[in-house]
């Protein structure tokens, strides 16, 4: 069983069951869940509660992997949650914090699945030729809880595959804003490289530099630096780059 503190981890309780032909035993080790709806199923259901013990047993474990599927529920919903922030953040400081909501999802899907696949092989012993007698009357019962635990670990696969792929989706999304950044700053660099080469020019010590006793030559050289910045924004804007 599976037991959910306040910060959303998992962590698993064990429940022991000790069945015989007129007994049923249930000990429960770090499981916070109760167990009093089996009870309570067992008495509106006095035509299964005919069969005895077997009954009983079936009821336990039916409880126990039918208390799985609201938390698979609820880790596939926070994964739904986190693939739209992924695709509806604006700053990148938050990539960090989705891959570490992605790896603790992660994580919790692989303690729900610890918590389920053990379930597997000991349930598929009590239907089928080699079932024990005890069994016999509801083999086909204790295969649909089979059946059950199955289609939660394809689940558990598939959502881990989904997460795996958030991982990596994220991380392009993380590589694109890097590179829109980059071409950003490229571009603002640009910008100021071609003022400051003109200026570097006219700032060297020789004589003969053309038009250096020019009467207008500053306003025309301002004039030049402006004309060429603002054709490379224009040429800029229209590319996305800025």
């Amino acid at each position: 069983m599976l037991n959910k503190d306040t910060d959303g981890d998992f962590t698993i309780g064990e429940v022991a069951i000790f069945a015989g032909h007129n007994y049923v035993l249930s000990v429960r080790s770090n499981a916070t869940q109760g167990l009093g709806a089996v009870r309570a199923r067992a008495e509106k259901e006095p035509h299964l509660l005919k069969q005895g013990a077997i009954f009983v047993l079936y009821a336990l474990m039916d409880a126990i992997v039918d208390s799985y599927f609201p938390v698979f529920d609820d880790l596939e919903a926070q994964l739904e949650a986190i693939e739209e922030q992924i695709f509806a953040r604006n700053e990148p400081a938050k990539g960090r914090e989705i891959i570490e909501d992605l790896y603790q999802l992660k994580r919790r899907l692989i303690t729900l699945q610890h918590a389920c696949v053990p379930l597997m092989e000991a349930v598929s012993k009590l239907f089928g030729a080699m079932a024990p007698k005890l069994c016999g009357g509801m083999q086909e019962y204790f295969r649909d809880v089979y059946d059950h635990l199955q289609r939660i670990t394809k689940n558990i696969d598939m959502l881990r595959e989904m997460v795996t792929t958030a991982l990596s989706v994220n991380l392009g999304m993380i590589s694109l804003t890097e590179n829109e950044t980059t071409k950003r700053l490229g571009s603002f660099a640009a910008l100021f490289a071609v003022p400051t080469m003109i200026a570097g020019i006219y700032g060297m010590n020789f004589a003969d530099i053309p038009e250096l006793k020019f009467q207008y030559g500053y306003p025309v050289c301002v004039a030049v630096m402006i004309l060429i910045d603002l054709l490379l924004f224009l040429k800029f804007r229209k590319a996305g780059w800025l």
